[in-house]
């Protein structure tokens, strides 16, 4: 057998530099570059062999590893799933920084390849710098900490070791049922050891991303329920997209006439009007599919978690008897709510229920037409005005409201362009009232409502997709958490564009915490009105540049503050190469129409204030709403 003698570190990025992925024909590199920051525990392991074998291994410099995470997440999402990149970081504060990472990638089933380095595997030299000493145990690091938040955890202590733990790690990395974070953890030491491997381990090699087809037994079943049902609706998550079923999603819903609702990682799997595509469900949908929902009486949920946003903390199915039927790969998720479960490949699975279901007899149903159609017709005149804004002039000084500035978004939005956010009102508004048809995607990450991931994720979404407008919508309180991956953007030539709706706050919560608490406290950007412990921040607001911080990090910055400043400062980017800010002032109090359903946050139980006792009131009635399925 012949034999190469490489680093671990080497081998590691030999190895992962001759991955495939196959899907449906179509061939590409598993991972196709390395992002990082060096420190002590990677730059003599990882970085030595990045730089020798820069040919096989592209490698991009960032600035913050939680963002490199998201960058990763965003591009797998983008590459619906065929592709990952990895992410390398020192021992410590480098590897800690990725765990909110993490968790956003498992919890929303995305494959990133996470290499922290780890803490000497000889223990001559320790203590080592940023090594965690604890009492109970000699072999614990700071990296046990991915270990609850991980698909696949493995260390690396010695270098054959990864003979069987990179085949696993790509194993879980292209499995559609197991996707998430996959971490190796990498001793200082180790990575700079040498080892023989065999040749053969790093000969190129394909990994075909599967699709499991349906037990023909369950989709008769669901085909059955669905011939039976009065008031059947699809809720269509994520899955959808990663399957790439858009269409047997459509031809089911079409020769059934079932109403098709969008969670927020299914924003998109709509892809043409149609009249039964009813738009986001939930807590952040919008009310026409939200009192549809509550209606039906046979839910089938297809390549979704259900989180509690979507089922309204379970309040929103409300019909008498509802029954539920699913499409998911995972098992686990199939079964959510008691469901009659297709174990499967949701392309697959789809096409197989309209085959059966033609069989079983299913047919329109003329009635819930009728409703859906009218539930849309109040729904969509409420859309329309709130994205057109105010229909009598402002005055000079008034800002834009931010159901305004995503209908100016909407207005410039082309086929092939990408609009992202992930937490406060910008996701919640996207779900409901974004049009995604027509290829004007709409990237949501609200798996882990993770502030800060938006800038990083214009940057994984750009690597994944050349072509296109790839626009942020945030808040000043998110772009005030991670800009620095402007930088990123800069170093790399990618044109990104951020929006910036400055709102002075977290304005998101606030409103909850108004709703809740009947006032607001610790939300907005206020300086505090005299000393701490004497004074709360209810003083002026804060008068920040964020025009003039985006310029410093390298973006051609601007601010716009009235529809045509928009419209020219949009266009604008699309000649751009390299990161744009646009910051857009827009009001703190105007929210676009509520969704008419409930969510489970509790109200103080015990308060002086009257606000807050009557809050409380009204969140005990709305536990009577909820129902336990299953």
């Amino acid at each position: 057998m012949t034999m190469i003698r490489l680093t671990m570190a080497q081998a590691v990025v030999r190895y992962l530099g001759r991955q495939h992925t196959v899907q449906d024909g179509e061939r590409r590199r598993s991972i196709p570059a390395m992002l990082g920051i060096f420190g002590h525990g990677n730059v003599a392991g990882l970085g030595q062999a990045l730089d020798e074998l820069q040919a096989e291994m592209p490698y991009v410099q960032g600035r913050n590893e939680q963002s490199l995470v998201h960058v990763a997440a965003a591009f797998a999402k983008a590459s619906r799933r065929r592709s990952a990149l990895a992410v390398t970081a020192s021992i410590g504060p480098g590897a800690t920084n990725m765990i909110t990472g993490a968790a956003l990638a498992t919890v929303n089933r995305l494959p990133v390849l996470l290499l922290p380095g780890d803490t000497y595997a000889g223990r001559r030299q320790g203590p080592v710098l940023q090594q965690l000493e604890h009492p109970l145990a000699g072999d614990i690091s700071v990296n046990d900490c991915f270990r609850p938040v991980a698909r696949f955890f493995d260390r690396i202590t010695r270098p054959e070791q990864l003979l069987t733990a990179l085949p696993e790690a790509m194993r879980v990395l292209t499995s559609p049922a197991e996707m998430g974070s996959v971490v190796l953890a990498l001793p200082q030491d180790v990575q700079a050891e040498a080892a023989d491997f065999p040749a053969t381990f790093f000969a190129e090699r394909d990994w075909t991303i599967a699709r499991p087809g349906p037990e023909e037994e369950r989709v008769a079943e669901v085909a059955r329920m669905l011939a039976a049902a009065e008031r059947p609706l699809i809720v269509a998550g994520g899955g959808v997209l990663y399957s790439d079923a858009a269409k047997q999603l459509a031809a089911v819903a079409t020769a059934f006439g079932i109403p098709v609702c969008e969670t927020f990682a299914g924003k998109g799997a709509v892809e043409t009007e149609a009249w039964w595509a009813m738009g986001g469900i939930g807590v952040e949908g919008n009310p026409g599919a939200n009192a549809l929902a509550a209606g039906a009486d046979l839910v089938l949920h297809v390549g979704t978690r259900l989180t509690d946003f979507t089922t309204a903390s379970q309040s929103i199915f409300a019909a008498p008897g509802v029954r539920f039927a699913s499409i998911n790969i995972t098992d686990h998720d199939a079964r959510k709510q008691g469901a009659v479960a297709i174990v499967a490949d949701a392309r697959r699975g789809l096409a197989a229920l309209l085959e059966a279901g033609v069989r079983a007899g299913v047919r329109p149903r003329p009635e819930w037409e009728a409703r859906a159609r009218a539930a849309m017709a109040d729904w969509l005149p409420a859309r329309a005005a709130a994205l057109a804004g105010p229909t009598k002039p402002a005055a000079p000084d008034t800002p834009m409201t931010q159901g305004q500035l995503i209908g100016l978004l909407q207005e410039l939005a082309r086929p092939g362009d990408t609009i992202v956010a992930a937490a406060g009102a910008p996701p919640g508004d996207l779900l409901k009232a974004w049009d995604a048809t027509g290829g004007r995607a709409c990237h949501l990450e609200f798996g882990f409502s993770c502030m800060g991931y938006e800038i990083p994720a214009t940057l994984g979404v750009r690597l994944a997709q050349p072509d296109g407008a790839v626009i942020a919508l945030i808040g000043d309180g998110t772009f005030l958490m991670q800009p620095t991956e402007l930088v990123t953007a800069l170093q790399e030539h990618l044109a990104v564009t951020v929006v910036v709706a400055e709102n002075h706050g977290f304005q998101v919560i606030r409103r909850l915490q108004l709703l809740r608490n009947g006032a607001g406290f610790g939300n907005e950007l206020r300086e505090r009105s005299g000393r701490l412990g004497e004074a709360a921040l209810d003083g002026a607001t804060l008068q920040l540049d964020l025009v003039a911080l985006a310029r410093g990090l390298g973006a051609d910055a601007t601010r716009a503050s009235t529809p045509d400043e928009v419209r020219a400062a949009i266009l604008a980017t699309r000649d751009r190469a390299g990161p744009s800010v646009i910051v857009v002032e827009t009001d703190p109090d105007v929210n676009l129409p509520g969704s008419g359903v409930w969510w489970d946050v509790a109200s103080a139980e015990v308060s002086d204030r009257a606000a807050v006792v009557a809050s409380r009131a009204a969140y005990e009635d709305g536990l009577s709403a909820q129902r336990w399925h299953g």
